[in-house]
């Protein structure tokens, strides 16, 4: 599970306590809410069945697939469909593809979302192998789902124009600029990502 409320909350206060901009800026528009996600293989899946269609598209997908699998289904009943059922439930065939990817390295163990290495860096060179999950899909799952308190998606394009603004830079900064401005909000850097959202979500002053 994600990090909490109460956590993304502490987190923010200690960063605030030396930076009046931010400490202005929560007063204005306030705590963020926390983003949980459950732990495990399915949260990636669920991913990967979310890439780059809307909203209700991947839920009818998501929907389609439990109907076919069983709310409990494993790696196993998904690997086990051929390409015209899960076709059926709305799967392209290169989301199958990353499906199966994902589901063949749970079945053999090669990635176990009970055990990621503790490591940040570990953890995420282990959720891309497989296919179609890139370095901010793996960050986004290990702050949602695990509650890694350091995690800095800064690939993430809401991200990079809310530090914008929140900065007042004159271009919004590249993932690798950002990377280096986040340093300064570490170790609370996935709390400070989350009211990053927030914030951005919210029309400047």
């Amino acid at each position: 599970m994600g990090l909490t409320a109460a956590a993304i909350k502490a987190g923010l206060d200690d960063l605030a306590a030396s930076d009046m901009k931010l400490a202005e800026e929560i007063a204005r528009i306030g705590y963020p809410e926390p983003r949980l996600r459950d732990r495990g293989y399915k949260t990636m899946l669920r991913t990967i069945v979310g890439q780059q269609v809307s909203v209700a598209a991947a839920t009818s997908m998501w929907t389609k697939l439990e109907a076919e699998l069983g709310s409990e289904f494993t790696p196993s009943c998904l690997l086990a469909r051929d390409f015209d059922t899960l076709r059926a439930c709305g799967l392209s065939r290169q989301k199958q593809g990353y499906a199966r990817s994902l589901c063949e390295l749970v079945q053999t163990g090669e990635v176990n979302f009970d055990a990621l290495p503790a490591g940040d860096e570990e953890a995420i060179a282990e959720l891309i192998k497989v296919k179609g999950i890139g370095r901010w899909s793996a960050e986004i799952y290990l702050l949602f789902a695990e509650g890694r308190g350091d995690m800095w998606p800064a690939g993430d394009l809401a991200v990079q124009e809310g530090v914008k603004r929140l900065l007042e830079l004159d271009e919004r900064p590249t993932e690798k600029e950002l990377r280096v401005i986040g340093e300064q909000w570490s170790p609370h850097r996935g709390a400070m990502a989350i009211w990053v959202w927030h914030f951005y979500a919210n029309p400047a002053l």
